[in-house]
């Protein structure tokens, strides 16, 4: 049985380090301790995440103060705690929490009760995010990372993949596959200036319209329908138009990747604001003013797609009748890409995505292969804490703390704003961040690294003052994504190609 100590030790010299190979290592050689049941826990804990979700434990009521002196919980442990008060509810449910929190830190160390503190409020940075931890697994179970990755996207659950990797084999994570009803983690597109630099990138694309609209998964196995947003939140009761639409399709089984926008009385794309909120308040969202277009598929009549080029799957796409596809041109001229970009825009849509027509649809991964170009450059990140406001925004949470995702997952913060907000969206954050504030004094409230804002830019700059070596230029708040997790946020690397050219290094 694995002490939870030895976790927290694992933990602490994976922090320590900025090397990867160091990090993987470190972990690895804590995996190939774990027994059978200990991996999911294990893992999870590792990666910053509670395996049993939503636990009903917040800043507030997290307070353990370990006074252990030797450590005794092992993760075995640790892991039925979480269980306990994941079920509880109800009158009298912050007392029980309470009970089996202080419970827990009387036989926690300081040490240890640090972790579960930092563990229960979202707040574990130790660099052990899912990049490196699959690269661990693989290092441990001798499996490829490539095997591992997969395995873990196509069922959204890395710790489940550890399990069977370390458990059960090669074979078992070779045996993993799409399945028609389970949401798959969405290919995420990277950044580029313009249409020349991507398809420089790309060679011959597919140029297609890039909607400002909420991304949707959608499944059908026979009867059954199910619908997921990019977060893979599942949505299929909220849109039964577009259920029916997928129902009265000619095909058996099918997974088809698009987007849902919302269309105003002239005709013309609604922001995506006001897209999300039509979709969040109402049931039947297609007859509800929204419209669904499609521009990939994964699986059609018992056979993935996800490995052929996008050229081959966009043939399938198109041969299914009754499907609604976002309009795209296959090109490798800039010229004509550009005069893609400029018909979109003309519509009322944001920009292009460029997608290198011999790409197979990496699950999860955002690559060189999908350029989105925009030609107002935004970016989506993460708020890792927010500046009490002065003046007319007094006793508001106002100048926002933005961070751009590291190799490792890690946010790192790339600067600050306060402009683009309006009252409401003032009172707005100010409640949310409150709600997941992890500490706070008289200027500064941290919070957990969970909030996706979109934020415009004029450009990006070189900067010592930020640990990235970069910050923006001329922020300003577009709008909150809760379409989307801390996960999905840009990239480092996102932020550095809005550096001058000469800057880019």
């Amino acid at each position: 049985m694995l002490l939870l100590a030895d976790l927290v030790t694992t933990s602490g010299s994976v922090a320590a380090t900025s090397s990867r190979r160091a990090k993987t290592t470190a972990l690895a050689e804590l995996l190939v301790r774990l027994e059978q049941h200990e991996v999911v826990p294990a893992v999870s804990y590792l990666i910053g995440v509670i395996p049993q979700g939503r636990i009903g434990v917040g800043w507030a009521t997290s307070a353990i103060d370990g006074t252990a002196e030797r450590p005794s919980v092992t993760v075995s442990d640790l892991d039925a705690d979480l269980a306990a008060l994941s079920v509880i509810g109800g009158p009298g449910s912050q007392a029980a929490r309470r009970a089996i929190i202080d419970d827990l830190g009387r036989r926690l160390t300081p040490p240890e009760a640090g972790f579960v503190r930092r563990l229960l409020v979202g707040e574990l940075r130790q660099g052990a995010l899912a990049g490196v931890m699959t690269e661990a697994i693989a290092a441990a179970s001798a499996i490829p990372a490539s095997a591992v990755r997969r395995a873990a996207m196509l069922s959204g659950d890395l710790a489940g993949s550890a399990r069977l990797a370390l458990v059960e084999g090669a074979t078992a994570i070779d045996a993993v596959g799409l399945t028609v009803g389970v949401g798959v983690e969405p290919m995420l597109a990277s950044t580029a200036a313009d249409v020349t630099e991507a398809l420089a990138g790309t060679g011959p694309a597919s140029v297609e319209w890039k909607l400002d609209g909420v991304r949707i998964q959608a499944h059908r196995d026979g009867d059954e329908v199910r619908l997921y947003t990019r977060n893979l939140n599942d949505v299929t009761d909220r849109l039964g138009a577009v259920g029916d639409l997928l129902s009265a399709l000619p095909v058996r089984s099918i997974v088809l990747d698009g987007e849902l926008l919302g269309i105003s009385e002239d005709g013309t794309p609604e922001a995506f604001q006001d897209s999300a909120s039509s979709f969040g308040r109402r049931s039947d969202g297609a007859a509800a003013g929204l419209s669904i277009a499609f521009f990939d598929i994964v699986h059609l009549d018992g056979n993935d797609l996800l490995d052929l080029p996008l050229g081959e799957r966009l043939d399938i796409l198109a041969s299914v009748d009754g499907l609604p596809r976002i309009p795209s041109t296959r090109t490798d001229d800039p010229q004509v890409a550009q005069q893609v970009l400029d018909d979109a825009l003309a519509q009322g849509h944001e920009g292009v995505m460029v997608k290198d027509l011999s790409s197979p649809y990496a699950a999860g991964r955002r690559g060189a292969a999908w350029r989105k170009i925009k030609p107002v450059h935004t970016l989506d990140l993460v708020v890792l804490a927010v500046e009490w406001g002065s003046g007319r925004r007094r006793g508001k949470l106002s100048n926002l703390h933005l961070g751009a995702l590291d190799d490792d997952g890690t946010p790192v913060m790339v600067g600050k704003t306060f402009k683009g907000l309006t009252d409401e969206l003032l009172a707005w954050q100010t409640e949310r961040f409150l709600a997941i504030a992890t500490e706070q004094d008289d200027h500064v409230v941290h919070v957990r690294p969970e909030q996706v804002v979109e934020i415009a830019l004029d450009a990006a700059q070189a900067s010592t003052r930020y640990p990235g070596g970069v910050a923006l230029r001329f922020a300003r708040v577009r709008r909150y994504r809760d379409d989307k997790s801390a996960a999905d946020a840009d990239t480092l690397d996102a932020v550095r190609a809005l550096l001058p050219r000469s800057r880019r290094g």
